[in-house]
């Protein structure tokens, strides 16, 4: 008779199934600050059309609303998916698929996130100062989030790797 083999381990001392376990309970607050953020956002689209105001917008401020709110609910979809995949998944041993499919989806949420911020933030720039300063403030945003969203964990990996050598995987 065979004996049973170790469980995998990795730099934090901690086995595959521990590892996974981690894993999709940091993945799970990510997707609670995510979904808090669309949940905002969201909101406040969603009064927009109750405002005396609104029925001034022009076709491009009505354009970009509703672009708006199709990716807030687009987005609000995203963030859900892990939960429902979990719940199709669970008890199954496929903790492992779990996880990266979820990775992968916060991801996607995560940009769902960004182009609602870049999205809203350009219609009130719009609506209250015009066309202009709305896009300027959207290219601004959109600069900001290349350089910290995008940029700044390429610097910082890059920047660990040089002081620390290779970096164990999480």
């Amino acid at each position: 008779m065979a004996e049973a083999q170790p469980a995998a381990r990795t730099g934090r001392n901690e086995s595959t199934e521990e590892k996974m376990d981690r894993n999709w309970m940091e993945l799970i607050q990510e997707l609670r600050v995510l979904q808090t953020g669309v949940q905002i956002l969201g909101g406040f689209l969603l009064t927009l059309p109750f405002q005396a105001r609104f029925s001034q917008l022009d076709d491009w401020q009505t354009g970009l609303y509703l672009f708006n709110v199709l990716v807030a609910a687009l987005t609000t979809i995203l963030i859900v998916i892990p939960v429902s995949i979990h719940r199709r998944l669970f008890r199954r041993g496929l903790k492992v698929t779990l996880v990266s499919s979820a990775d992968t989806i916060t991801k996607l949420a995560l940009a769902g996130v960004t182009i609602l911020i870049v999205g809203s933030a350009a219609l009130v720039f719009d609506v209250t100062v015009g066309h202009t300063a709305g896009l300027v403030t959207g290219a601004f945003i959109i600069l900001v989030v290349l350089v910290f969203v995008v940029g700044m964990p390429f610097w910082i990996h890059h920047r660990a790797v040089r002081n620390n050598g290779i970096l164990k995987e999480d």
